[in-house]
């Protein structure tokens, strides 16, 4: 009887064994077939001398479609988790800058004991303290730019720049003094501040928020007109880092200002005789952080002033109300207050002017 692995008309001839042991080496049972890593011949690789027969087929490539998609979403999504919820726990936050707060203002008069003296522009401002002041802009000068520990030299420099622009444009302008436009100075400011601004212009109340006056430097042109000599000015600024996201300028400037009625007519010069000076003591802080010097903006913190000539009883929430040559001081004191009513503005302050303030002949 044959054995297991003859054929069925017995095993060739002139093959020792039937050819059995000469194939037994490359005979693989069924076990070993389904272990083996199924690889395929790739034409790329047929055609190279050197390059491997076969190519690998990695796992990924028996996954269908359909179940790469789904993995491949399923990746994207925990991406797009992680990304979100490290944003909201990064641990590494910026230093907080402070929001613009609102411009706090005090303007106080500066009431004359005698008479306002008159004359002649120029004679006056000889006979004054005003005579050693420079002239218009000349007098706003700025201190040399210094690094803080926070805050570059240039950063420094950019904020004493825009400090000195407020200032000249706010308090020398002749269209601002006027009671003209005022959009050369709402261009510097935080926006956030905008809305007092307007505000302040448009209804302009002695609250400490919302005078215009506390803004700018200005008077009524149907009241007062300037006469056509330079404004005498003198004052410094000063600059510090109160925090390490903030720069504080501070200036502290004297204007001194030629005026005369405005119905005198336009064509008196620098030497009518109707002329007086008002001088006004304005010191302002002005606030700025790295977004703010990167956008040429400020925030106006606080503005204090001592104005003089004026009545203690001036309503100068709108426009200053210098008293003129000749004229005096009214006896009405500041406005009554009553400390048991809320909400109404603020305690008007008044001051008397020194005598060496005045011209003296």
């Amino acid at each position: 009887m044959d054995g297991p692995g003859d054929p069925p008309e017995g095993t060739p001839e002139g093959v020792p064994g039937g050819g059995e042991d000469e194939y037994r080496s490359v005979v693989f049972d069924e076990s070993f077939i389904r272990a083996a890593r199924l690889q395929e011949f790739s034409a790329r690789e047929r055609m190279g001398d050197h390059a491997l027969a076969v190519r690998n087929r990695h796992v990924w490539a028996r996954v269908s479609t359909s179940r790469q998609v789904l993995v491949l979403v399923i990746l994207i999504a925990l991406a797009f988790g992680t990304a979100v919820y490290m944003g909201l726990r990064h641990p590494y936050k910026d230093a907080a800058v402070p929001v613009a707060e609102p411009m706090r203002s005090t303007v106080i008069p500066l009431a004359p004991r005698d008479a306002v003296p008159g004359g002649p522009a120029g004679r006056l401002f000889d006979l004054s303290p005003a005579a050693q002041f420079r002239l218009g802009e000349e007098g706003v000068t700025l201190p040399p730019a210094r690094s803080t520990q926070h805050f570059s030299e240039s950063q420094v420099m950019g904020a004493l720049a825009a400090a000195k622009e407020y200032t000249v444009k706010s308090a020398l302008d002749p269209a601002v003094l006027t009671g003209g436009s005022q959009r050369t100075l709402r261009v510097l400011l935080d926006p956030a501040q905008l809305d007092q601004f307007d505000r302040s212009f448009d209804h302009p109340s002695n609250d400490g928020r919302h005078a215009a006056t506390g803004w700018v430097i200005r008077f009524d042109p149907a009241q007062v007109a300037l006469v056509s000599t330079p404004v005498r000015t003198q004052g410094v600024f000063t600059v510090a880092e109160t925090a390490p996201g903030t720069l504080e300028v501070s200036g502290d400037h004297t204007f001194v200002y030629a005026l005369r009625p405005a119905k005198a007519g336009a064509d008196l010069g620098t030497e009518a005789d109707g002329a007086s000076l008002f001088t006004v003591r304005r010191t302002m802080r002005f606030r700025f952080d790295r977004d703010g010097l990167q956008d040429h903006h400020l925030t106006v913190v606080q503005s204090y002033l001592q104005a003089g000539p004026e009545s203690c009883s001036a309503d100068d929430a709108a426009y200053l109300r210098p008293l003129l040559a000749g004229q005096h001081a009214s006896t009405d004191g500041p406005a009554v207050t009553d400390p048991y009513t809320t909400g109404q503005d603020a305690t008007p302050l008044c001051g008397s002017l020194a005598q060496s303030a005045q011209p003296h002949r």
